[in-house]
This record gives structure tokens, C-alpha cells and sequence, in this order.
């Protein structure tokens, strides 16, 4: 590709891997119509490099590419460019931050040495590739000095080596025997040429103290101290003795003089002392010397054309960071040592930004930036200041530094301590969301991640406080539940380690608006993987649904049932009792239906647990959780309470209560459809005479014995009438009877029953404004049953008592005493029905 980079250079690393398999995917076609054409495709498609690098070993033609067909290498035709030019247009090279990092810039001294580190992915083809080091041209060339294939410029040789340590992904070139000239524009790479994966480094080698060419040389740190000389001569010892510094165009500014003035720039930090009037030098002192300091000086003692002037220059050595190399999401720790005579000066740990301030990230006083809310955490132990940065962005890489100061705040003080962080945004560093979402009353299960080998690190989940308050004190660890948050934890926290992949996790349930907050995953293992996670409360209602509370007695058997929603139906469904050691999985009963979730039955998706012979030792929280593969989805929590026997109505009870509201509505139906027949058929509220509950014969009741209530009679019930008859004629007799019945018959909705109640029924249908039976005699009624006329012979009596008359009862009395009638009969029926049919 004449004029632009080979996409191929590299094969296995970076950038240039990712566009190799699109190409690679997407030539398919091309290829094989190549080959069919009898051509050798080449997939680099690049001619011979010509580019003098000085490193004799690289061989460069374009037969190190891979032939097609095991043939000799032939140039590719034309047409493969023009493809290959298209594909590119199509699929365009993803462009990606180089994962090589190195210091950016090398301050020493002539005759002194360096170390450059240089990081790598430390993946399986850049542990082997080739490791160089190489120096910038004017034309973007870079010539290689020395690399880990062994070669060494002429140069180098004898002062330089190139160390590869590939278990942690760094090479270190040492330079040994520094001079001026070896000061400019470098780069340490990965990569098969000097094209590769690289990373940029300025190296400026300063002359050391002393006199260069008539000129004083000053070579300090930066934040340190200096004294520079001014000598003059005894003919300006009267005069104004002043300091200047040259600016680009060769103007000197005055920076101090002897008559007072002091620069902006140098208020508190820089004085000129004369010692007597005797002395033929004056010294310039700057304190606290900063990067802008740096530069070329004028002392002179007198301002007209006879004055003393001598030259300084002033180099300002920037202390070499410390590398920081982390994955994108990893966390990193900065440890701040500043020594024993700031001990007690609050300390602060500050980020550069482009316009070369330093924005604050944390202090030893509790202050810490908005930008870093819930992603920090801090200690000042034995004057050492430490701080933790996790979920690490990419706009966190960048130039940190660590100072002491009374108020906290960034100054340019000294001592001083700096990092270069790197953020590398090609990571393999799990991901995870840094957000989960819960709603109140339901839960949140989160995974933490872990170095993988170290399975038997301690892990815990922790609570982010106020940096000024405690931290992040710990809620739960692989241990257990930590004993001094039990009872706000109480049967809602868990943690369950998964030795083997790297993770566990945490399970958080009757989530309250107060749990809102930011939490920590950490191990006392390796720090960078230690993350983050923020939970918020929205609103909603739990998928899940189980009582709050259950009561049983002891030695009662009790079903606990858990409702999911049809989105879970393929998820697998468990039932845990929880402990302050976790939750252990209890056998249970998935009675949901396995159905698509378009033919789901939301009442059907139940999760049951039966607990037997229910002992004090079964009293607890019971969790019931759906996950999803080895996931944990979302889970819920009952209690259940164990009470002695007869201390109140257990689980059980509410159980036997339902099932026998089931019988009794069964029963209900029974009576309801031999109402329908005959409304007149009710089976009597009075008890039973011992005669009758042996078999014997049902007397008629006396309807007189209760003159101010029309009391139900007991009706006999001929069994004997031939079945064929019956079976004839059933049809028509229920649609006759059905059809007369609801002229007589008031429907009464009670509560959850629905039944049909004769107007005879009540106390006196005269009440109601209606006859008993329009049309007949007051002594008898009659009726038709079964195709026959049967007569029943009703005594009534027709006179008036001289008892004065009651007072009429509301409607809702009246309801209220019929459906007492109605369940003791019910009730009865239940129980003929179970101890079977008695004789007639």
C-alpha cells in the first residue's frame, strides 16, 4: 500500500488482529475465486518495506506474508488491491487507544542513567513478539536502537539492554552513561516492525550543576530549593542589585530587586540576600520550585550600561512518575508516603487536567470530588494516605499527585509524589453493571468479581459511607453476616461464594428507600479487583409474592407457596432456609407450568415448600428465588413463626381453614342445585334424635312449636322411585321446576355465596307483602314433584295469639338469620354426605 500503513504488519496484536479477521471473513469469496484462477493471494497485500530502521535482523518482502496453496509467492494482481481497497471502505479499521504505556517524559542529568518501563497486554502473542526501543526522525521514521532480538545500535553499545518480563507484561530498556545528546523523541513498541503497538517518550538529559560555557547551571528538583550566585563587581556595591528571566524573544522580565519589588509569581517563595556591604555577591532564593521556574536567568547589580550581569540557567528536573498500568472497570491504590516531617499536615491526592491544574480527588479531612462520588475510599494510617479508585473510566488515566498542605487543598508544595495512571481500554477485565435497580419489598442480586486465583480469599460486600466517617464498614463476608449488622440485616443479606469462576455473589431482599446507596465487592486479596456497584429504589411491585409472616404450632405439617410471574417459567425455582451463614437449599415442589410464556397461567406458577412435624429449630426466614443458569435472579422472605400448641391458630390452621371454605362452598353448590329442584328442600336445623342418627325414621317436625318463625319442616325424601323414571324424565322435570321456582324464589347474594332462598324461608312471608301460596287453602299447599301430585299437609294455625305481636325484623336481620339457617345445613349435609346416605 504505497504511501499508508500495512494493515498486516502485526498479525496477533492489537488493531491490526481485529482487521485481519474482517478482512479475512470478508475475502472469503475472493479468495477462493483466486484460487480457482490459479493465483497466489497474498493476505498482506503489501509491498517490500524500504524503511532504514538499522536493525539488520528484520527481513522485509512480502514473502513473510501466507501463501494460499503451499505455491511460490507471486505479486498479487491489481484487481486484489482494488477489492482489498473496497473492503477496507467497508468495513473500516476500528480505531483503538495503543494498550503500550510508558513514561511520558524523562528528566536526568548528563553522566547519570534511566530505566524506562514499558507495559504490554500481557497476552500469549505479545509475551513472544519482538520488543523494541527506537528514536523519532524528522520524517516519522524511528530507528531502532535496541531490541529483544538481540540487536543493539552502534550507539548503545556497551550502555544500553532491553529486559522483557513477560509474566507481568513490562520491558525495562536501561541507558546507562547519559549525555546531552541523547535528549529527544523515543518509542517503546511490540510488533514484528517499528509500526507496531508503541507508546511516545520525550527524554531530556540536562547538563549537572556547575559552569557551561560562562554560564552558572542549576539542576534541581522540582518542589526543592535552590541558591543561585549573582557576583558584581565593588563598583556597583551601592547600586540596585535585580534578577530577570528571558522569555522567548529575548525580553528579560524582572522578577526581584533590592529595592523591594517582587514578582507575582515569586511572592512568598523567592528573596535576595546581600550579606554586608562589603560583598562582591548577592543570592537569589527560590523556594518551592515549580515547573515554570524553569528557564534561563539574569543577575545584575546596576541598571545602566555599566552594570554586572552574569548568566543562569535553571533547569527544573520533574520527578519521574510512577507507573500505573490498570484494565478499564479494574481498580488501582495510590499510597502516599510523604515522610515524617509532614506527619501531621493534612494530606490530599490531586488529578492534572489540560489546563495543568490540579483538581482535587481526596484529602485527609474528608473532602473528596464529585466526580469520584462512591468510587473512592480512603485511610490514613501511620502518616501513609491511601486511596482506592475503582470502576476506572477512561477519562481517569492522566498525571496524580499526593502533597501536604494545612487546609487539604492542591498546592505546589514539596514533598511530593507522583503516578501516571493508564486506564487501557482494550481490557479483559470482566464486565458488570455498575447500576442495579430494586423496588421496594423486592431484592437485587449482585456479582462481584475476583482474581480467580485466589479462591480462598476472604470476600465481602460493604456499605460506601462518608470518607470523613468510617469508610465502607463491611455488611457480610464469605464468613458470614458480620454480627454487628444482624439485626438491620436480620434474614435479608447472603452471600454465596462460587469457588472456580471468579465470582460471587450478593443477594439483597426486603429492600427498603434506605438501602438506596452505593456498595463495595472486596477480597484481601489483589486490589484491582475490587468494584463498585450503585443501587437505586424505583418503583414497582416484586415479581415474587409470598405471605410476610406465617404462624404454626408445633408438630403441625405447613405448605408454604411462593407466586412467579410467567416470565420466569423457564427459570429454575428454589426454596432456601436463611442463617447468618448463608442459605441452604431446602427440597421443594415446582408446580409452575413450563409453558411459553403466551400460554402461561399466572396462578399456576407456584413454588411450594412443605415443612412436617414442625419443631422450634424450623423457626426462621425461608427465601424463595428463582435463578436463571447459575445466576440468581430475585428472591423473597417469609418468616415463620413456631408456637406452642393452643397458643393460637398456626399456619396449618389457615391451611385447613381454606380447605374446609373449599368443602363448605362444595357443599354449598350441592345444596344450591337440590334447591334449584325444590326450594323447599332444607335439611333441618334442630339436632338429631339419637333414633335418627341410628337409621331410624325422620318424623315430620311440628311447624307450630315456633308460632313467631316459620321454621323449615323436615322433608322425607322417597329414594325408591325407579331409576329408569327418573333418568326418563329428569330433563323436564328440572326445567319445569326450574321455570315455577324462580317465580317464588328471591335471589340473595351473601358474602362470597350465592344461593337461592325460598320466600317460606323467612320468618313470615307476609312481612315481604306476598301470600305463602296464591290460590290455595290456608291449611294446605300443594305441588307437583316428579310427574305426580303429591300432597304434603302443612298445620298452621290460623288464630291469633293474644300475645302481642313482635316487632318485624330489617331485611338485613332477616338475611343475617337465613344464612346462619343455610350453613348449619350445609355443615350437615357435609357431614351425611361423609358418613354416607341414611335410609329413608
Amino acid at each position: 500500500m504505497p504511501g499508508g500503513e500495512c494493515p498486516f504488519k502485526s498479525p496477533g496484536v492489537g488493531p491490526a488482529l481485529h482487521t485481519v479477521s474482517v478482512l479475512a471473513a470478508a475475502s472469503s469469496v475472493l479468495l477462493a475465486t483466486s484460487r480457482k484462477a490459479g493465483a497466489a493471494v497474498w493476505l498482506t497485500g503489501c509491498a517490500p518495506e524500504t524503511e532504514s530502521t538499522g536493525e539488520k535482523e528484520v527481513v522485509k518482502h512480502p514473502s513473510q506474508g501466507v501463501g494460499l496453496g503451499g505455491r511460490a509467492p507471486r505479486e498479487p494482481p491489481a484487481m486484489m488491491f482494488f477489492f482489498l481497497t473496497c473492503l477496507l471502505a467497508v468495513f473500516p479499521v476500528v480505531s483503538m487507544k495503543s494498550p503500550i504505556f510508558g513514561p511520558p517524559e524523562i528528566d536526568s542529568v548528563e553522566g547519570t542513567s534511566t530505566s524506562i518501563k514499558c507495559y504490554y497486554p500481557p497476552t500469549s502473542v505479545n509475551r513472544h513478539s519482538r520488543k523494541y526501543w527506537c528514536r523519532q526522525g524528522p520524517k516519522g521514521q524511528c530507528t531502532t536502537l535496541i531490541s529483544s532480538n538481540g540487536y543493539v545500535s552502534k550507539d548503545y553499545e556497551g550502555r544500553a539492554n532491553l529486559t522483557n518480563f513477560p509474566e507481568s507484561g513490562t520491558f525495562v530498556v536501561n541507558i546507562d552513561h547519559l549525555v546531552q545528546g541523547d535528549s529527544g523523541s523515543y518509542k517503546c513498541g511490540v510488533g514484528i516492525n517499528n509500526r507496531g503497538l508503541s507508546f511516545d517518550v520525550r527524554l531530556r538529559v540536562v547538563p549537572g550543576s556547575g559552569v557551561l560555557n560562562g554560564t552558572q547551571v542549576y539542576a534541581e528538583d522540582l518542589g526543592g530549593k535552590v541558591s543561585i550566585s549573582c557576583p558584581f563587581t565593588s563598583a556597583n556595591l551601592p547600586n540596585v542589585k535585580s534578577v530577570c528571566k528571558q522569555i522567548a524573544d529575548k525580553h528579560c522580565i524582572r522578577v526581584i530587586d533590592s529595592a523591594g519589588y517582587k514578582g507575582p509569581n515569586y511572592e512568598g517563595r523567592a528573596k535576595l540576600i546581600i550579606q554586608g556591604t562589603t560583598q562582591t555577591e548577592f543570592f537569589f532564593v527560590i523556594d518551592q520550585l515549580q515547573v515554570e521556574d524553569d528557564g534561563k536567568y539574569v543577575c545584575q547589580a546596576g541598571d545602566d550600561s555599566s552594570g554586572d550581569k552574569s548568566n543562569v540557567d535553571l533547569h527544573v528536573l520533574k520527578p519521574e512518575p510512577e507507573l500505573v498500568y490498570a484494565d478499564l472497570g479494574s481498580s488501582v491504590r495510590f499510597d502516599c508516603a510523604l515522610g515524617p516531617e509532614v506527619v501531621n499536615v493534612a494530606k490530599f491526592l490531586c488529578q492534572k487536567n489540560k489546563e495543568k491544574t490540579c483538581n482535587l480527588v481526596a484529602n485527609t479531612l474528608g473532602q473528596w470530588n464529585q466526580a469520584f462520588k462512591g468510587r473512592i475510599l480512603s485511610q490514613n494510617n501511620n502518616g501513609v494516605f491511601s486511596v482506592d479508585v475503582t470502576n476506572l473510566r477512561k477519562e481517569d488515566a492522566g498525571l496524580y499527585l499526593c502533597g501536604a498542605n494545612s487546609d487539604g487543598q492542591p498546592r505546589k508544595s514539596r514533598p511530593i509524589q507522583a503516578w501516571q495512571l493508564f486506564v487501557n481500554e482494550e481490557t479483559t477485565f470482566p464486565s458488570r453493571p455498575s447500576v442495579v435497580k430494586g423496588v421496594v419489598g423486592g431484592s437485587v442480586a449482585v456479582l462481584c468479581p475476583y482474581n480467580p486465583k485466589e479462591v480462598n480469599s476472604v470476600k465481602s460486600w460493604c456499605r460506601w459511607e462518608d470518607i470523613q466517617n468510617s469508610g465502607c464498614p463491611p455488611l457480610v463476608q464469605s464468613t458470614g453476616l458480620v454480627k454487628n449488622q444482624y439485626e438491620q440485616y436480620n434474614g435479608r443479606l447472603v452471600l454465596y461464594d462460587e469457588p472456580g469462576n471468579g465470582t460471587y455473589t450478593v443477594i439483597l431482599n426486603q429492600l427498603t428507600a434506605q438501602d438506596a446507596g452505593f456498595y463495595w465487592c472486596l477480597t484481601n486479596g489483589d486490589i484491582h479487583w475490587r468494584s463498585m456497584v450503585e443501587l437505586k429504589i424505583v418503583e414497582g411491585q416484586p415479581n415474587l409474592k409470598v405471605p410476610k409472616t406465617v404462624n404454626v404450632e408445633l408438630g403441625e405439617t405447613v405448605q408454604l407457596t411462593c407466586h412467579s410471574p410467567c416470565k420466569f417459567y423457564s427459570y429454575k425455582k428454589f426454596w432456601c432456609k436463611w442463617t447468618d451463614q448463608g442459605c441452604s437449599a431446602l427440597p421443594s415442589q415446582d408446580e409452575g407450568s413450563g409453558q411459553a410464556v403466551v400460554n402461561c397461567d399466572q396462578n399456576s406458577q407456584l413454588i411450594n415448600l412443605t415443612l412436617k412435624q414442625v419443631t422450634k429449630g424450623d423457626e426462621g426466614w425461608y427465601w424463595c428465588g428463582v435463578k436463571e443458569g447459575l445466576q440468581y435472579r430475585e428472591t423473597v422472605a417469609v418468616y415463620v413463626a413456631v408456637k406452642e400448641k393452643g397458643t393460637g391458630s398456626g399456619a396449618l390452621s389457615s391451611v385447613r381453614a381454606a380447605a374446609a371454605e373449599d368443602v363448605i362452598e362444595t357443599s354449598v353448590r350441592k345444596v344450591e342445585s337440590e334447591v334449584v329442584q325444590d326450594p323447599r328442600l332444607f335439611v333441618d336445623t334442630q339436632e338429631k334424635d339419637p333414633e335418627d342418627a341410628a337409621g331410624g325414621s325422620i318424623a315430620s317436625a311440628d311447624p307450630g312449636s315456633s308460632a313467631g318463625q316459620g321454621g323449615s319442616s323436615k322433608v322425607v325424601v322417597s329414594t325408591l322411585v325407579p331409576l329408569a323414571l327418573v333418568l326418563a324424565l329428569g330433563v323436564l322435570v328440572v326445567g319445569v321446576l326450574r321455570a315455577r321456582h324462580r317465580k317464588n324464589v328471591d335471589r340473595i347474594s351473601i358474602r362470597s355465596y350465592r344461593t337461592d332462598i325460598s320466600m317460606s324461608d323467612f320468618e313470615n312471608s307476609r312481612d315481604f307483602g306476598a301470600n305463602d301460596n296464591m290460590g290455595a287453602s290456608p291449611v294446605s299447599q300443594e305441588t307437583t314433584l316428579g310427574g305426580k301430585d303429591e300432597f304434603i299437609a302443612t298445620t298452621e294455625n290460623t288464630v291469633e295469639t293474644e300475645e302481642p305481636k313482635k316487632a318485624k325484623r330489617s331485611s338485613k336481620e332477616e338475611a343475617d338469620m337465613a344464612y346462619t339457617a343455610f350453613l348449619l345445613q350445609a355443615n350437615n349435609m357435609a357431614a351425611n354426605i361423609q358418613d354416607g346416605p341414611s335410609k329413608a
